[in-house]
This record gives structure tokens, sequence and C-alpha cells, in this order.
């Protein structure tokens, strides 16, 4: 992935105290698609007429959605800075200009919003809000005519639900020019903009540096960046990277480049905050992935969100497919406290995309989504929250984000995942770790956040885990079952393991997962040998059970077809290949080998069923929880015993960082 920083034009110095959220356009080159996250240009979708205003021209007649041919593209000069053709209307009812009035009406101290926006030229500002059911109601307008700056104060009361705010711009006989915008608070804050960016990094370098310029490259997001911290954890070196050098000039001595062993995601974003709180001035710590494509004003807007919250608290960024760049790919998520499994917040849509469904079109947009976390994608912690919670856990990944959430929340932190805050990134429809090397780390520390933030109870996290082994066995997953039962024993251990075991339990996992073959990934399907006599090459795939009775059916069939013998020809020759999508446990249950393609596309597995082995690692599985059941009480005692040294700066200092 590569990424393109494009200067933003500065607006004038005086307008910046109180800014809250730029006006910002496209980068240069973005498709028409990723453009509909900036502004809607369809002529035909405003939805409700704005009134006369004195001294404007008649709105002119618009056509129907879908039959743009008569829009006038807006033309996009700067980042910040944009021209409307004569006898054009464009909306910046889209999800990085508009404003999300609910999310600031609820978490912050702020009563109204003000939206000042620098024009030239002649035509009319008309201003909108929203309901929560996403209803549209017309707010106010302006005429221009000449060069001025137009300034709306704009309630924000009316928002308790949810709800936007945004602004059209219409012309026409003359052209208009958007100079800079930007909604702002009446006052500054009383917080200083001073936020330490962390991102670590693992063998990406070219990515790194990419998102390094696009912070250096904007003005108002470097003014507020008091260090940049970059925990360098691979054997491909960030200063190793051609632009390196260019980049680390123009940031200064706010890089810090620290190289140290992979200790995964926790051990890097641990190292950022432990750097962080010992050695600078922030009051704000933002943690951003490595693989990332990042708009800079969303640093920014973090920034802000945090400086006017009413109380300290943990700020979120979203989700957008760095594959589908329109597509919003979560919303928010939560933490079911039952069977403890993280999932979409209710009443929000995945992988939603922005340019078929605009913000404007889609109601269940303009309800306020509340959340339990933000994963570290893009997170901001406040200084004062990481003083008082201390570091991660030790946990390599998976989990250290939501349990960090769940903790924030036990103190009294909230978490607020706010649109229009955003990064690209790899969408989760292009992969499926919970089969592959990270499986150990979704189980042990699934259970190690369930030890202490989840129930008395652990019925229903032992039941799910139960029918996870299960279809991992259909699957024909072995290794995944072999790391399930390695990170059940590492759970038993107790929180002891932690620490001891961060640095080299990689090593184990993979020498593990080699022993099996669904752990030993091909190149492709053409390096096994192909069967001519393949009965069910030309077969459909079968369709998956709905009906309860069905599924008991094919479940039953598939447990005896597992306990039977396979015929021996199909350990040498696959008996069907199977695409990665079609890999489902009605498929790969009724079969004695097959090649399945990995989730990215990139390789094959060649899995080979085993009887033996499925019956000795369902036994074991169905031991090991046993015991975790019986154990239980224990074991919430003692992690939560040991939370407060295991998150503290100087155990990991003692533990991790002075030895490596």
């Amino acid at each position: 992935m590569t990424q393109t920083a494009e200067k933003a034009a500065p607006m004038p110095t005086a307008t910046t105290a109180g800014l809250l959220q730029r006006v910002i356009l496209p980068r240069t080159g973005d498709p028409m698609s990723v453009r509909s996250l900036y502004m809607d240009e369809r002529t035909g979708v405003r939805l409700g007429t704005p009134p006369p205003l004195p001294g404007a021209p008649p709105l002119r007649e618009v056509t129907l959605l879908g039959t743009a041919a008569t829009a006038r593209r807006l033309r996009v000069t700067s980042r910040t800075s944009a021209l409307v053709p004569e006898q054009s209307e464009v909306s910046f009812g889209a999800y990085f200009n508009a404003f999300a009035a609910g999310y600031w009406r609820h978490w912050s101290r702020l009563t109204e919003v003000h939206l000042r926006l620098n024009l030239s030229g002649s035509g009319r500002v008309d201003v909108y809000r929203t309901k929560a059911d996403g209803s549209h109601i017309y707010v106010g307008g302006e005429v221009v005519d000449g060069v001025g700056e137009i300034d709306m104060a704009l309630d924000l009361r009316p928002f308790e639900d949810g709800g936007w705010y945004w602004f059209d711009l219409t012309t026409d006989s003359g052209e208009l020019v958007l100079r800079s915008g930007g909604w702002y608070a009446a006052e500054e804050s009383p917080v200083p903009a001073a936020v330490t960016i962390g991102m670590p990094t693992f063998n990406r370098p070219a990515d790194c540096v990419a998102t390094l310029n696009a912070i250096a490259e904007d003005p108002l997001v470097l003014a507020s960046v008091v260090a940049v911290i970059i925990p360098d954890q691979g054997t491909k070196k960030v200063r190793d990277e051609p632009g390196f050098a260019e980049v680390a000039a123009k940031l200064g001595d706010t890089l810090r480049i620290i190289d140290q062993p992979n200790l995964g995601g926790s051990g890097g974003y641990a190292r950022i905050m432990y750097e962080a709180l010992a050695s600078t001035e922030c009051e704000q710590i933002l943690y951003m992935d490595d693989d990332i494509l990042l708009e800079p004003d969303s640093v920014l807007r973090a920034v802000a969100f945090s400086r006017y919250s009413r109380d300290p608290m943990l700020v979120g960024g979203q989700m957008l497919s760095l594959q589908a760049r329109s597509q919003l790919s979560t919303m928010g998520e939560v933490v079911d406290r039952n069977a403890f499994l993280w999932r979409n917040a209710p009443g929000t849509e995945p992988h939603h995309d922005l340019a078929d469904r605009t913000l404007r079109q889609t109601p269940w947009l303009h309800r306020r989504t509340d959340v339990d976390y933000n994963a570290w994608w893009m997170c901001l912690i406040p200084r004062a929250v990481a003083e008082d919670l201390g570091l991660p856990l030790p946990l390599f990944i998976k989990w250290d984000d939501a349990e960090y959430g769940l903790r924030a929340r036990s103190r009294g932190y909230r978490t607020a995942t706010v649109p229009g805050i955003a990064i690209w990134h790899m969408s989760f429809l292009e992969k499926d770790d919970t089969s592959d090397w990270q499986a150990y780390f979704h189980y042990r520390n699934r259970f190690v956040a369930a030890a202490l933030h989840g129930p008395e109870n652990p019925r229903a996290l032992l039941l799910d885990t139960v029918k996870r082994s299960l279809r991992h066995l259909m699957l024909l997953e072995y290794s995944a079952m072999a790391l399930q039962e390695m990170a059940l024993r590492d759970f038993l251990a107790g929180p002891e393991a932690l620490f001891p075991t961060l640095p080299t339990v990689l090593g184990q996992i993979r020498a593990t997962r080699a022993e099996y073959d669904d752990g030993r990934p091909l190149d492709s399907a053409t390096q096994v040998p192909p069967s001519d006599l393949d009965a069910l090459a030309a077969q459909a795939f079968p369709e998956p059970p709905t009906k309860k009775p069905a599924i008991l059916k094919g479940l039953v069939q598939s447990v005896l077809h597992n306990l039977r013998a396979p015929d021996p020809a199909h350990a040498v020759v696959p008996q069907r290949n199977v695409p990665s999508r079609q890999a489902q446990w009605f498929v790969l249950s009724r079969l004695d080998s097959a090649t399945v393609s990995t989730p990215d596309g990139r390789g094959v597995t060649f899995r080979r069923r085993d009887p033996a082995l499925f019956k000795q690692m369902m036994a074991t599985s169905v031991r090991q929880l046993r015991e975790v059941g019986r154990a239980w009480p224990e074991l919430r005692r003692r992690y939560r015993a040991a939370l407060p040294e295991l998150t503290s700066r100087e155990a990991w200092g003692r533990e991790v960082f002075d030895k490596h």
C-alpha cells in the first residue's frame, strides 16, 4: 500500500481557535466513489427545498436521482478549497464534512457549534440538520455576493439521540469559491492540543513512511503533535525505507524510532504509552496501526473531540475499507458480556457503501451509536486516563484494545467511536484470522479478558468454545485445535505466565502449527497431484442448511462421517478443490480431503481428515473447558489481583523493555 500526502492549504491563523472539524476535500486522483465520502454531488437527492432567501435568485429546477447528466462537478483546488461552477449545487452532507452533532451533544460540554465558511463569488449557503431517525430539517441559509466569511451559530441541544448538521452550496449565474471552512466552538478549550502519535510497526516500512508523510505535510496536524513514536519490531527497518530521511527531516525532534523485538501490538502500544508518559508533555496519546491509509484531518478531529469532551474519555476512529474505500466497515463495536465476544454495535450495518447509499439517504447512520471500546487501528487515550489505568496487558495481539476499553469503562471512562474520524484499513471481509496462527491469541486472550471483565458464570463462554472446537474439527483445522489446547493450557497457568511468554510465544505457536497439514500453506493447488477420477469436481457445492432440523441432521451426519476411516487414496490426491468462501462445515465435513484456498487468496492448504485426531482433540477440548469451569472463581480472582502489576509502567520496564 502506498499513500501520497497532499499539503492542505492552511487556513488563516486567526480562524483556527476553537476549530473542531475542517471542511476537507478528496485527494487528487481519488476515484468518484471516494469523493462521495467528502461531498454529495447528486443533483436529485435534495430532501426538502429551502425557502427563498432575500436577494437570492430563484432555485433552479433539479432533476430526479439517477439523471445526473445535469450535475456540474465540484472542482477541487486543494484539500481545503474548491470551486462550485455556475448553475450547480453540491451538498457537504457527506461522511467527512457533515458534523456529527449527536455525538458532540452527548459527549462534549458544548451547547452550540459555529459553521464558518470563507467564500467568494455568488451563490447561496443552506444549512440542514437531521433527527435521530434520519428525517431532514431546513435550518437556514445566507446569500453570498462578493468576498467574506459566513458565521452561523447552530444549536446542539436538539441532538440528544443523534443527528447531523451539514450545508449545501448552490450557484445560479456565477461561480462560488469555497476558500476554507470548518465547524468551530465559540471558545478555545483550556486543554491544549498536544498529541503523541504512536504507531508500532512490523515489516511494513513503506506504509509507515507514507503515514509519517501524511502527518508531516499537514501544517495544522503537525502543529498539534509533540512526538511521533515508532516501535520498530521488524527485520525490514523503517530507517532503511526510501523517503524516510526526507520525512524524518520534516518531523525533526518529534520523531522517535525505537528498535525492539517483536512483542506484538500490545508490546508496541505499551512501549508508546511507556515513553509518552515518561518523556513527553503530551495531553493525548493517539494509537494507529502501521498498515493504514490516513486521512490527516482525523488526527485533528480526534484531538478536538477529546479536548472538548465533558469528561476524560477514549476517542475512537472508524474503519473504512482499504479495498473498497467508500465502504464503512464498522460503525462501532461492543462486547457480549456473557459469551464474551466482540460484535457490531446493535442497530448498525457492517460494510455499508457510502457511494451507493449516502449519509443523507441512510437513516440508521443518524442514530448515535454507543460502544464498549474502539480498536487500535485508531484510538486516542487522554494522558489522564493512561496515568490512571496503566498500560495495555502483555497479550501480544488480540483483545488488548477491547480489554483496555472495558477497563476504562469499569473506572468511569467511556469510549466514543465518532463518525467523520476514520482511517482506511484492510476490511474484515479480506481476512479470517480465527483459524491461522492468531487462533492462539483469540482463545487465550479472550479468556483472560473474560476473567477480568466477564461474568461470574462462564457457561456461555465455555459453550461457545465447544461449538468452535467442533467447527474447527469439521473444517479439518487441526492446527487451530492444537493452538486452542495450547491457549487454554496457558490461560490455566495464570497471569504469572503473561510477561515471561510475551517474547517467546510466537515461536512456539509457529512450531506447533507446522505439525499439521492445515498449518503448512502451499503456494498453489497445482503443487498437489490432481485427480482424474474426482466425481465431485463438476458438482455444485451444498447449500447451507437453514432450518433447525436440517442443521441438526447435517451435524449428526458430519460427526459420524468424521469418525469413519477415510479413503486412503484421498490422503495423496485431494477429493476436491474448495474456494475459501465455500470452506464451510457442511462442505468440508463431508469430504476426506481437500485443498482450501486461504482467505487472502495467496495460497492453499491441503487438509486431510483424521478420525483419531478428531476424537482426541475434541476430548481434550472438553476436558480443558471443564477444568476452566471448575477453576473459574479462582482464575478470576488471580487475574484481577494481578491486573495492577501487569499494566504498570514499572513492571513493563522491569519484565520487558529493560531486558530487550
